[in-house]
C-alpha cells in the first residue's frame, strides 16, 4: 500500500532538517551576545535605544503584511461563498 522508501526517505528529510535548525539555532545566539557586548558599553544608551526599536519595527513588517494578505483572502473567500448560496 506504501511505498516504505519514501517514508524513510520522508523521515531522513525530516530529521536533517531538525538537525540543521537546532544548529543553526546555536550559531545565532552569537551574533545577539556581540551586539549586546557592544551596545551595553555605551554610557548613553541612545544607540541601544534605537537598535531595539529598528529589530522591534523589522519584526513587525512581515506580519502585518501576513496578516492584511490573511485578511483580505478571508473577505474574499467570504464574498465568493455569499455569492454560492444565493439562488
Amino acid at each position: 500500500m506504501y511505498d516504505l522508501s519514501l517514508l524513510y526517505l520522508n523521515n531522513l528529510i525530516r530529521s536533517i532538517t531538525y538537525l540543521f535548525l537546532l544548529f543553526f539555532g546555536f550559531c545565532s545566539y552569537g551574533q545577539c551576545a556581540m551586539c549586546r557586548a557592544v551596545l551595553e558599553n555605551e554610557a548613553g544608551q541612545t544607540t541601544a535605544k534605537g537598535v531595539n526599536d529598528g529589530i522591534v519595527y523589522l519584526m513587525l513588517i512581515p506580519y502585518v503584511l501576513i496578516g492584511g494578505l490573511a485578511f483580505f483572502t478571508y473577505l474574499h473567500f467570504r464574498k465568493l461563498s455569499k455569492k454560492s448560496k444565493t439562488p
